[in-house]
């Protein structure tokens, strides 16, 4: 069988492509610019957007699984409906979804509406947000960041990817809402101390205050509205997003990765 993978230069489809493709498995791969997208050469990559359905033909052709996004860039889709007719015309079975909100978007609506088997997934804050520290860290040994009691269960990446190459592959996922979280709760201190002890080096956590990082989110273009959420998850976060669940184990069979094992693979971003 084809397995389409969207957003697939995406820190969750990169390495769901490289999950499946050692498995054995065909992978066809979609993404807006295939010559920058630098994956596998035994992936199939085939231009495309899911946000122009007109695009989706070839990439659903052939293919009786899928994994996708419910958003384009930042904007959540709004061609959910036409997406998922685009799939069942060309003889798509399964589906796997990666949601980027905690409210059902239109694509969930369309999907649930159809008669594709599906597995939502629900994860928590990527491990991959630590990459905005790698600079800080770089040049100075520094973490500057606000809101030193807000806890975060965050997720590595190819544990979201191994969820859904686990229920495209396997029986029993359907119609399921997987919650994905790391296997601990950290705040932003403790963060920095698991990056200071995987480089072997000091790295220092500066705490700036609430109007210091409000102003910064400001600097970096970020909306009021953006303001606001990002402050109401930092300062009354929902308890998904600090509670510690056993699903991916529950799943995939393996424990969810640590955040100092994401650290050490990402080590030489943070290394001057």
């Amino acid at each position: 069988m084809t397995i389409l993978v969207t957003g697939a230069t995406g820190n969750v489809g990169r390495p769901l492509v490289e999950q499946f493709l050692a498995a054995g498995h065909r992978v066809r791969a979609l993404t807006r610019n295939p010559q920058k997208a630098n994956l596998p050469a035994e992936a199939e990559v085939v231009a495309g957007d899911l946000a122009d359905t007109a695009s989706l033909a070839e990439a659903f052709a052939g293919v009786t699984a899928a994994h996708l996004i419910t958003f384009a860039g930042y904007s959540p889709l709004a061609n959910g409906a036409d997406i998922v007719a685009a799939a069942e015309k060309a003889g798509v079975r399964k589906v796997t979804v990666l949601k980027g909100d905690m409210s059902k978007s239109h694509l969930e609506e369309a999907i649930e509406a159809s008669g594709l088997e599906w597995t939502f997934m629900s994860p928590v804050e990527f491990m991959s947000n630590a990459l905005e520290w790698t600079e800080s860290v770089r040049t100075e040994g520094v973490v500057r960041e606000g809101f030193p009691h807000a806890k975060s269960a965050m997720v590595h990446e190819a544990d979201i990817a191994s969820v859904a190459a686990t229920a495209l592959t396997t029986d029993g996922h359907a119609s399921k809402e997987y919650w994905l979280t790391g296997p601990e709760a950290l705040t932003p201190p403790e963060k920095v101390r698991v990056i200071s002890e995987v480089l072997g080096q000091e790295v220092r956590y500066v705490e700036l205050s609430q109007d210091e990082i409000i102003a910064q989110w400001r600097g970096e273009g970020y909306s009021e509205e953006d303001i606001q959420y990002f402050v109401t998850m930092r300062t009354n976060p929902p308890e998904a997003g600090y509670t510690v669940l056993p699903t991916v184990e529950e799943v995939t069979g393996k424990p969810a990765r640590t955040f100092a094992q994401w650290v050490r693979e990402h080590a030489d971003a943070f290394r001057a």
